[in-house]
């Protein structure tokens, strides 16, 4: 049941990549197009050795002989810069134009192969809420502002569609105007202008409640945003004019810059969008404006995008295909990777020293959590319970907390995940989140213990005490046979999650763990867009998820658990709970006139969220994020189990990628060398 991880990845920062073109079977796999011997360099003479073969004065014998490791160097691929199989006087041309600077040749016919993982349940850029999916998307769509890492290796928000990032004109009602300029002569992919107008038209349809796109909530920060919800034809604040793009929020925003990176933000064309609602589920159809184009969609099997000619920045993009492989099987996938025919995974198998050597794997800093959620409106409680209301959802958060304590965490990071115990996850809000000052981080100053982090200690030597607190707990509410150590009544749980490396793995032992006390648990594993919509519909008891944050900002890990989140699949303030009143706020030592004593989650925990998104004081917005996490907290709803790291498997031959710690990976700058 559980497996050992066989080697320990090495820690590594962000570091850049590159790939070759498919080399057939009998032929070396490296090579870079032009350097004829394999000398790291494009020079004079190789464009005069490209010539001379070409008119027959060189044979492949003397081009092999002046090849460095020519047994494992594929020289012959090297002649052929522009890859159209022959070998001409064009080729000696443009490795002597590239020896001078006039052309960047790594970018010609160069295809790098990508192990992403699973068949993204939707590829509108709008629509998803998946880490994987929106890798993809990096590369097919471009926003007003993207991420880049600088010349030191730090990540940084630069503009993209827009010429600059703006700064925002505070108003005397506290609002915030920022104007974009956007760049010349943009273009979608298949040619046709894109103006200001399509930036509007994306983010009233993200915004749209009718769209219910997961993340639409994060536009609640624009100006007419909470209208749209009463009044179906109120749009945002948010404006066109030639290329200029006026957009207004509610406040400042201090990660404004951020969101416009995300998918939620991408424009997305409108005829497009309104012709065909599976525009994006099909290669024949889709229209993007990013570094690439789709040209092959294989269901389940194969994404291949190309270089968009008519991306604005397209001179910078250096790997002209990228092949991604769409599988949840790690084992395939790393078999791949071992037999040469993948260069990067993104996710793999277990592995040993032997199958991929040590300077292949990479681990990097991830601000996510590994978690497990409750669904509030299923009730944990036995068929002879006589409580209701509040004192019933009391007794539930209780039972969630209990049973939370009782989960093994060291065991399952030692023994199933091969990560350090001290990455033991004790609270929602990530490790790698910092706090006010800047430098602690949000998890160091949760919960109210003066010896551990967080809202419990995670720790091997607290799971005995861990496993005393739970079950005097839940003997208050089912009956505990003393002589077996178990409880005889408890109702069975149904945990759900998705096919994948780990996950049945990480269910078995939390099944077992809470087995040991009479605790019944049903494993229903499903396929990968299976488990989304059954998670989202609440059709489970207890189910795994994941988040990564898309920018370093509590708030990201916080807002999700609103009313109207289409992340918030723990059902908070949904069906039955959106009317149950349980919970209290009172803000009034902050300095805010609002105090509520049982109220609902929408006038307790929605309020206390909207409220940190108009706040401009740093400490005080901070405090009340703290207080936001304890409210949360408090339900029982969330059971962290681990903070993540993100670890994947990359060829050396590949350089100048580079990946963020949201899990995104960017590989339109690449080359193979």
């Amino acid at each position: 049941m559980k497996r050992f991880l066989c080697i320990l990845l090495s820690f590594a920062l962000l570091i850049p990549f590159v790939l070759t073109t498919s080399a057939a079977q009998d032929e070396p796999a490296y090579y870079l197009p032009g350097d004829v011997n394999n000398d790291e360099v494009v020079n004079a003479g190789d464009a005069r050795d490209i010539l001379r073969l070409s008119v027959g004065l060189e044979t492949w014998e003397t081009i092999a002989a002046k090849c460095k490791d020519a047994e494992n160097y594929n020289y012959k691929r090297a002649c052929d810069p522009d890859g159209d199989g022959k070998f001409s006087a064009g080729d000696a041309r443009l490795a002597l134009r590239a020896s001078v600077g006039l052309e960047i040749i790594p970018a010609l016919k160069q295809t790098l192969r990508v192990g992403i993982g699973s068949e993204p349940l939707t590829m509108d850029p709008v629509l998803n809420s998946e880490v994987g999916a929106f890798t993809l998307l990096t590369h097919l769509f471009a926003g007003l502002a993207k991420y880049e890492i600088d010349e030191n290796g730090a990540l940084q928000v630069v503009a993209d569609c827009a010429k600059e990032l703006p700064v925002g004109t505070v108003g005397a009602d506290g609002k915030v105007t920022y104007v974009f300029e956007l760049k010349d002569n943009l273009k979608w992919s298949d040619g046709t202008p894109l103006t200001a107008a399509d930036f509007v038209y994306s983010w009233n349809r993200a915004a749209d409640p009718d769209t219910f796109a997961d993340y639409g909530y994060l536009l609640d920060i624009i100006d007419g945003y909470y209208d749209m919800y009463d009044n179906p034809n109120a749009k945002l604040n948010v404006h066109a004019d030639g290329n200029k793009l006026t957009v207004v929020t509610t406040s400042e925003v201090p990660y404004f810059y951020d969101l416009l990176t995300m998918g939620v933000c991408m424009p997305v064309k409108q005829s497009v969008v309104e012709s065909n609602s599976y525009w994006a589920g099909n290669a024949n159809t889709y229209v993007s404006n990013g570094a690439y184009t789709m040209i092959v969609w294989e269901h389940d099997k194969l994404m291949t995008l190309v270089k968009n000619e008519n991306y604005h920045d397209a001179a910078r993009v250096k790997m002209h295909t990228i092949e991604f492989n769409l599988t949840d099987d790690a084992e395939a996938l790393t078999a791949l990777y071992c037999a040469g025919e993948l260069d990067f995974l993104d996710s793999y198998a277990w592995v040993t020293s032997e199958d991929i050597s040590a300077e292949e794997l990479y681990t990097i800093g991830s601000m996510g959590t590994y978690y497990y959620h409750f669904n509030v409106n299923k009730s944990l409680l036995p068929s002879t319970n006589t409580l209701t209301g509040a004192e019933k959802e009391k007794a539930e958060a209780e039972v969630r907390n209990a049973l939370s304590l009782l989960v093994e965490r060291s065991y399952i990071l030692q023994n199933v995940v091969g990560m350090p115990t001290e990455n033991a996850a004790s609270s929602f809000v990530a490790s790698g989140i910092l706090d006010a000052d800047g430098k602690a981080e949000f998890y160091e100053n949760a919960g109210s213990s003066d010896s551990f982090n967080g809202y419990f200690d995670p720790s091997a030597q607290a799971y005995e005490a861990n496993c005393i607190a739970a079950l005097t707990t839940l003997a208050k509410y089912y009956n505990y046979n003393y002589s077996t150590g178990k409880f005889t009544n408890f109702p069975t749980i149904t945990l759900s999650f998705n096919e994948g490396t780990g996950h049945a793995d990480i269910a078995q032992c939390v099944q077992y763990d809470l087995g040991l006390y009479g605790i019944p648990v049903t494993l229903h594993e499903y396929e990968w867009g299976t488990f989304l919509n059954t998670r989202k519909e609440g059709m489970y008891t207890l189910a795994r998820n994941g988040w990564i944050a898309d920018f370093n900002d509590p708030v990201n890990f916080l807002d999700m658990w609103t009313t109207d989140s289409g992340n918030n699949d723990a059902q908070l303030g949904k069906g039955a709970h959106a009317s149950l009143k349980a919970y209290s706020l009172d803000l009034t030592s902050y300095g805010i006139n609002y105090k509520v004593a049982s109220g609902t989650w929408a006038q307790t925990y929605d309020y206390l969220i909207s409220v940190i998104k108009k706040i401009a004081d740093t400490e005080l917005r901070y405090k009340l994020m703290h207080l936001a996490e304890d409210l949360l907290m408090s339900t029982g709803a969330i059971m962290p189990l681990y903070y993540y790291t993100d670890s994947f498997v990359c060829d050396s031959s590949v350089k100048d990628w580079y990946a963020t710690p949201y899990g995104i990976k960017y590989f339109m700058y690449s080359t193979i060398r």
